[in-house]
């Protein structure tokens, strides 16, 4: 029986050919997301899909899917897709974690970095053919050696952002919902709690999941304890800032500046964002490297394959539906 599968957006070569020694494959030949509609009937007569953060599977689309076993996401995160549903319905969901985290790390620091040392601003005026020498008081930023930064989730992402804090002899905060005591003293990590972090810390860097008790988890509350000093870096998820709040920060000099790589309401930004030149922004890349692009596609495909094959995924999130329907795939 030939079986069918959609990869939803553009993928590398070399993972098509893996998939196609497997399966018949339906690509997206525009490389931009399919609407609801669309998707629901490229889904139809589907048995797999490897999908983006950008498809976005609820119930409904569900429900009109009944061929459905497994959606095999790349990224880390899987707030775009509803794991209650899918469980209920026997559709397992992969994710790829672990091969990016070095590399997000990487990325959180250059926002970091460039945000400090106003990177992007310098560059511009350059270029612009303003640059007329060296000048004692052009372009002052901030110093990240020897200061304060405060990490919010000290999962594997926010553990290298910490190893890499360690090498410009920073003093390394964290907060938690439980306390990585094992990685403390490797570390020198200092767990506090949320309020004496975004107090006390030069540099706020977010980590943390996307999920109902981290929506807004930087709101207004938080921006009237930070430094007037501070740099707020997300390179998590977008919602867990509010984009509102953080412009009325920005611009009432509540913080001083902010590097981000996700947003609200992606690919939407906050129109007052865009004219700041004390926020560095970037369109969600902080995977994107090449190799690290690629491992995660290829772990995809590798969860794909597994899952339709018999066999469990090693990504996989819901493990419930190993409860519920059994341990074989073919029961699903």
């Amino acid at each position: 029986m030939i079986t069918k599968v959609l990869i939803t957006r553009k993928i590398f070569d070399e993972v098509r050919t893996i998939l196609k020694k497997f399966f018949e494959v339906e690509e997206n030949p525009n490389d931009v997301p399919f609407s609801g509609d669309v998707l629901i009937q490229k889904l139809k007569d589907k048995i797999g899909a490897i999908i983006r953060l950008t498809d976005r599977i609820d119930d409904n689309i569900l429900s009109q899917c009944g061929a459905l076993k497994i959606l095999s996401n790349i990224a880390v995160g899987y707030d775009n897709i509803d794991i209650e549903a899918c469980t209920r319905r026997g559709i397992m969901v992969t994710n790829t974690p672990g091969v990016l985290d070095d590399t997000t790390a990487d990325f959180t620091w250059a926002l970091m970095l460039a945000t400090a040392r106003r990177i992007v601003e310098a560059d511009q005026y350059l270029r612009s053919n303003k640059w007329n020498g060296w000048e004692l008081m052009d372009f002052l930023g901030y110093d990240v050696h020897h200061k304060t930064i405060g990490i919010c989730g000290l999962g594997r992402i926010g553990q290298g952002v910490a190893r890499r804090a360690k090498g410009f002899s920073m003093r390394i905060l964290y907060t938690d919902v439980v306390r990585a005591s094992s990685a403390e003293k490797e570390l020198e990590a200092h767990y506090v709690d949320k309020k004496t972090l975004m107090a006390e810390s030069d540099f706020i860097t977010l980590h943390v999941p996307l999920n109902p008790q981290t929506i807004h988890y930087i709101s207004d509350a938080e921006f009237s304890l930070m430094k007037p000093t501070a740099i707020l870096i997300n390179a998590s998820r977008g919602p867990v800032i509010n984009e509102k709040a953080l412009v009325q920060a920005l611009q009432e000099k509540k913080i001083a500046g902010a590097g981000l790589d996700v947003y609200e309401k992606e690919p939407q930004v906050e129109p007052a964002l865009l004219q700041m030149k004390n926020v560095m922004m970037a369109p969600h890349i902080a995977s994107a490297s090449r190799d690290t692009r690629l491992r995660m596609a290829t772990m995809a495909a590798e969860n794909l394959i597994a899952g339709l094959t018999g066999k469990r995924p090693t990504n996989l999130v819901n493990e419930k539906i190993l409860t519920k329907f059994g341990n074989n795939s073919n029961n699903y």
